[in-house]
C-alpha cells in the first residue's frame, strides 16, 4: 500500500481527482495533465485538515464479503420492492424502528446508515445525539424485533468486526 507523505496525504484520491478532471475535459493533452496534475495535489494538500482520521481496516477480506453481501441485498430488495409495487392488491406496512447501536465509532455508524439507505425499502432517518441509537423506516414490516436482528446480524455486527475490534 502507498504510504501517504506530507505533501501527498491521500494518493488515491489525488489519483481519482486526476482520472475526473481528465474525464470532465475529456483530453489527455500536456497541458490537461499538468493541470489535472497539479489539482490532484493541492485539493488534498489544502483540504486534508478538514477529515477525519482514515479508518483502518482491520480485515479486508472480511470488507470484501461485506461488500458483496451489501450488492445481494440491494439486487434481492429491488426485487422486493418491485414486487410489492407491481401486486397493489397487497397491502403494505410502513413503519419507523428504534434500532439501538452497538457501534461507537462515528464512520461505522454512517456506514451502517448509508448501508440500510442503500437497500430499497429501508431508509435511515435519524441518529439520536447521543449516538446509541439509528431511526429506521422500512417499507414493509411485519415485526420490528426481526428487522432489527436481520440489520445486526447483516450489516452491524460485520461491520464491528471489519473496523472496531
Amino acid at each position: 500500500m502507498i504510504q501517504p507523505r506530507s505533501w501527498l496525504p491521500t494518493p488515491l484520491m489525488s489519483i481519482l481527482l486526476l482520472i475526473v478532471w481528465l474525464l470532465m475535459v475529456r483530453s489527455i493533452a500536456f497541458g490537461h495533465l499538468l493541470l489535472g496534475g497539479l489539482l490532484a495535489v493541492v485539493i488534498p494538500l489544502v483540504t486534508h485538515r478538514f477529515w477525519d482520521a482514515q479508518p483502518h481496516v482491520k480485515k479486508p477480506r472480511l470488507l470484501l464479503r461485506f461488500a458483496l453481501r451489501v450488492l445481494g441485498d440491494i439486487v434481492t430488495a429491488n426485487l422486493q420492492v418491485a414486487w410489492l409495487i407491481i401486486n397493489p392488491w397487497r397491502r403494505l406496512r410502513p413503519h419507523f424502528v428504534e434500532y439501538p447501536l452497538m457501534l461507537e465509532n462515528r464512520f461505522t455508524i454512517t456506514l451502517l446508515a448509508n448501508t440500510i439507505s442503500l437497500t430499497p425499502g429501508t431508509v435511515s432517518a435519524n441518529l439520536r445525539l447521543d449516538g446509541k441509537s439509528l431511526l429506521i423506516h422500512a417499507l414493509d414490516v411485519e415485526d420490528d424485533d426481526a428487522l432489527i436482528e436481520t440489520i445486526r446480524e447483516r450489516y452491524e455486527r460485520p461491520l464491528k468486526e471489519i473496523y472496531e475490534c
